[in-house]
């Protein structure tokens, strides 16, 4: 099929993922019973937007399909909340099934962080222990999309050598190129996760929103999971130790290394089959915490004009602008997945453009900083890395808003800006990926 054809279903797509009464299973068989009626009607000499506006019209009206599946499904509306639904998970696997596999993994990713921990140096486990628990959450979802042998494979070649790459480079004990190599392994890593996610689809544009939604869940999942537990954690050791019992030794030695990889892979299931409930909430929290990061990033503005000249700047100020950089560009990722694709322009999107030209004035400043510290010092690993970073953030940023501008405008459509999003993200990986394989060689693996 060609592009246009493809941009025209990942459009009906979205529509259909915005129906509450809809699992994201029930869309996939949708979108296969779409491309099929499309392919019918293309053998009959019909083109592309022919086949396409009749197949639409052959599946039916797409409210009418929604309450006629929730009368089916209606369990399902009162049930979100239900750890294991009665009913079936997506490919007809039971939901205690579904359960037993996803503990088994969870299990089985605390196990290889405990050998990792018990067995190997430090060192390297900083930089491999994302090695460790990637596999798990990649089998979930090979499991779960019932990807192709092909596609699996095609997976392990980037994860074997980036595993070579991180234990068999000489790096510098406590060197930059390690560090930055540790800190830039996880997102080569997840764009493994994410492809595994997307079923093997990573060039569809709604598969790969599909991953930024799923990226925004999975964080708000994992941040109550970790409240949770360590309320949990924490009344325990309290009431243990009234009784003179030390837990500190078995929460090091076996809580810890069992909890973080498993909650991981736990909250990955968790947004699978609890999606709607969080879908519920995400709008409320891109709108209060947008205005919240604009604030922030005056204030940013205002401590970087009040540090003096742009040489004399701290430089672990900089690395703390950097990181609220990265944390405005999620909220705008998160913001545009959690956005009524059809609605029309509003004063949301408008104070989107506001934090969006915020982040790039802020961003204009950091990058002349950084030319500024290089050319007073001279260039480092860390100081390229970051200047790279910057410079991809900048461009991000710049056609955001320029797209966001011309929505508000009218002059172009949501979808025009939903798909720079996504088509941008594999910079920030290929970035990720040259830190982690070319820097080390480079700059001597100091």
């Amino acid at each position: 099929m060609d592009t246009d054809l493809e941009t025209q279903i990942d459009l009906w797509r979205g529509y259909v993922q915005r129906r509450q009464a809809i699992s994201p299973a029930d869309v996939d068989e949708l979108e296969d019973h779409l491309r099929g009626q499309v392919g019918d009607l293309r053998a009959t000499g019909l083109d592309d937007e022919e086949a396409f506006l009749i197949a639409i019209k052959r599946l039916g009206d797409l409210d009418a399909i929604s309450r006629e599946y929730a009368r089916e499904h209606h369990e399902r509306l009162w049930k979100q909340l239900v750890l294991v639904p009665d009913g079936t998970a997506s490919a007809g696997t039971p939901g205690w099934h579904e359960l037993a596999v996803v503990l088994a993994l969870a299990v089985g990713a605390g196990l290889a962080v405990k050998a990792g921990i018990t067995w190997v140096d430090d060192a390297v486990l900083t930089r491999t222990i994302g090695l460790l628990v990637a596999p798990f959450l990649v089998g979930y979802f090979a499991w779960k999309r019932r990807l192709a042998a092909r596609t699996v494979a095609a997976l392990a070649v980037p994860y074997v050598v980036l595993a070579v790459v991180l234990t068999a480079y000489p790096f510098a004990v406590d060197g930059s190129t390690a560090v930055l190599a540790a800190l830039h392994a996880p997102v080569v890593l997840w764009v493994l996760v994410a492809v595994a996610y997307a079923g093997g689809r990573w060039r569809s544009d709604a598969r790969r929103m599909d991953v930024v939604r799923f990226t925004g869940e999975l964080a708000i999942y994992l941040t109550l999971l970790a409240l949770g537990g360590g309320v949990l954690l924490g009344l325990t050791t309290a009431v243990l130790s009234v009784v003179d019992i030390d837990l500190e030794p078995v929460m090091s030695g076996w809580v810890l290394p069992f909890a973080v990889p498993g909650a991981l892979v736990v909250a990955a299931w968790l947004v699978e089959a609890k999606k709607d409930v969080v879908e519920n909430i995400a709008p409320v929290l891109t709108r209060v915490f947008t205005p919240l990061t604009i604030l922030m990033l005056l204030a940013v503005l205002g401590a970087l004009a009040s540090a003096g000249g742009l040489v004399e700047v701290d430089r672990d100020l900089l690395i703390v602008m950097d990181a609220i950089l990265v944390l405005v560009l999620a909220l705008l990722l998160y913001s545009i997945s959690a956005r009524d694709p059809l609605a029309a322009p509003g004063l949301f999107d408008a104070l989107q453009l506001v934090l969006v030209i915020a982040a790039i004035a802020v961003d204009a400043v950091l990058l002349t900083a950084m030319t500024a510290r290089i050319a007073e010092f001279g260039s480092s690993p860390n100081k390229v890395a970051a200047l790279g970073l910057n410079l991809l953030l900048l461009v991000h940023l710049v056609r955001a808003a320029w797209l966001t501008l011309a929505f508000l405008r009218r002059r172009c459509g949501f979808a025009d800006l939903e798909r720079w999003q996504t088509r941008y993200l594999p910079v920030y990986a290929v970035w990720a990926a040259v830190v982690v394989v070319v820097f080390p060689p480079v700059f001597g693996f100091v």
